[in-house]
């Protein structure tokens, strides 16, 4: 396997970048929704049940990522190394694929959601996909791109202050709502509708498990990112520190919201809708306070994915797992080939928004789908390693500990995407598919055969799927 090219010590990065990076990666759009997300899909009961489920899940990721980074220090590129080492060629591509699609995506939704936010008070902006939006949209987009080849370093330091940024309305919003908290109303919505029975109380959780997904993506970003750390013992320390820290967040402001309003009022909530229960309390300047911090959080998320879409993408191409124009750097180790092939991606996303009837919504999902695949590879292969004992020796307590860690986390990624349903995982295909090209590429360019016979069964599921997408798209069947 080829080594990454290395890194001078200006472009190395701290702990507390590390940690900023997988916060700033994890807060963005998605937790000032939450209020009326939980409010359409559950009550109290069930965003407990929810967040217990998808905590206890995300957090032993988390560990398999910090006990990979210690058995695998050599593999300093995080999702797709981890994939391609555990299961091949192909499969390293699908992570990498797959991870790099969905930051795309995950991008889409901060671009929309920003210019929603600022549609509220500029009509022109309407719900983010209007004609003037995407073409703002587009300006910021390739704004960041051009910000991003002044160096790395710069942008993750942007990308630390933005997080601290983000965190003081979200901390202030929290304060304000355990003052205004109604224990009469949160009692009200505890099962979420009356009378309800356990079967009901499991659908609601069904249905909110998508939401928590979401939210949680980018809990891997020091991982991805692993390469430029000064320590790797930093890369275990930042994702566990960061996911611990932003689910006490999204927790407090889910359940705490609650107490607020009824649970069929926060479900009408227009998003942001952080900013209508805290409008409830305070008045307007509360709408106006929320809108504020959304964007900056929004603009701080949004600059994460562009440098974990890039890194990924770079990193296989390194690797040779995709093509050789995807490696090329400029003279601030910017890996530029694979930056400018990801904000075309991004760019033609945003133009299909004006097409989709829910982009931001849509967008949302299909982050969520596209991640979970490699996540799943990624919690396979650590539980792989413990299971044939690679790195362990006659550390057997360590082995029995970190594979029943990894089990755990292989069965939270399966059933999340089981739990997400087949639609996603038809559109899922849709991108797959087309994107197998650059395999090809790269395989052809060292002169090999396209695939093996495993890898050619593993496109040709895909492929089937595609297709079965496409035909579910035109006939109606599944919408966008």
């Amino acid at each position: 396997m080829a080594e990454p090219p290395s890194k001078s010590p200006e472009q190395k990065l701290s702990l507390g970048a590390l940690i900023a990076l997988v916060v700033g990666s994890m807060v963005g759009s998605g937790i000032f929704a939450l209020p009326s997300a939980f409010g359409r899909a559950t009550g109290v009961l069930g965003g407990l049940t929810a967040w217990s489920i998808a905590g206890v899940g995300m957090l032993f990721l988390a560990f398999v990522f910090q006990t990979l980074s210690r058995r695998k220090p050599e593999l300093d590129s995080g999702i797709y190394a981890y994939a391609k080492a555990g299961f091949g060629e192909y499969a390293g591509f699908a992570s990498a694929t797959g991870y790099w699609m969905g930051c795309c995506l995950a991008d889409v939704a901060c671009l929309v959601l920003i210019k929603a936010t600022i549609g509220q008070f500029l009509p022109i902006f309407g719900d983010g996909t209007t004609p003037a939006a995407i073409a703002v949209a587009s300006m910021l987009l390739w704004g960041v791109h051009f910000l991003i080849l002044r160096g790395i370093k710069n942008a993750a330091a942007l990308n630390t202050i933005a997080t601290y940024a983000k965190i003081v309305p979200i901390l202030l919003f929290v304060i304000i709502v355990v003052f205004s908290f109604n224990a009469d109303v949160f009692a009200q919505n505890f099962w979420g509708e009356e009378d309800a029975t356990v079967a009901d109380v499991l659908h609601q959780v069904r249905n909110t498990m998508p939401v928590t997904v979401f939210v949680f993506v980018g809990i891997e970003g020091a991982s991805v990112y692993s390469r430029y750390a000064k320590n790797r013992d930093d890369v275990g320390i930042a994702t566990v520190t960061g996911f611990l820290g932003v689910l006490c967040l999204l927790v407090l402001v889910t359940m705490l919201s609650y107490g607020i309003l009824p649970r069929r009022d926060l479900a009408t909530l227009a998003n942001p809708s952080m900013a209508g229960v805290l409008e409830a309390i305070v008045g307007h300047w509360g709408k106006v306070f929320i809108s504020i911090g959304l964007l900056i959080s929004v603009l701080g998320n949004y600059l994460s994915w562009s440098l974990l879409a890039a890194e990924v993408v770079h990193a296989a191409a390194v690797n040779h797992t995709m093509p050789s124009f995807l490696a090329r750097e400029n003279s601030k180790k910017v890996p530029v080939g694979a930056l400018l092939l990801t904000n075309i991606v991004i760019q033609l996303f945003l133009l299909v928004t004006y097409f989709a009837q829910y982009a931001f919504t849509l967008a949302l999902k299909m982050t969520s789908s596209m991640t979970l695949v490699p996540y799943l590879l990624v919690a396979a292969y650590a539980l792989k390693l413990a299971w044939t004992a690679e790195t362990y020796g006659a550390d057997q307590r360590n082995r029995v500990v970190d594979g029943m860690r990894a089990a755990i986390a292989t069965i939270y990624a399966a059933g999340m995407i089981y739990a997400g349903g087949r639609t996603l995982l038809l559109l899922a295909a849709i991108l797959y598919g087309p994107g197998t090209t650059l395999f090809v590429i790269a395989r052809l360019e060292q002169k090999k055969a396209a695939f093996t016979i495993i890898e050619a069964i593993m496109f040709g599921a895909i492929l089937v799927a595609a297709v079965i997408g496409l035909y579910s798209l035109a006939t109606g069947i599944i919408s966008i």
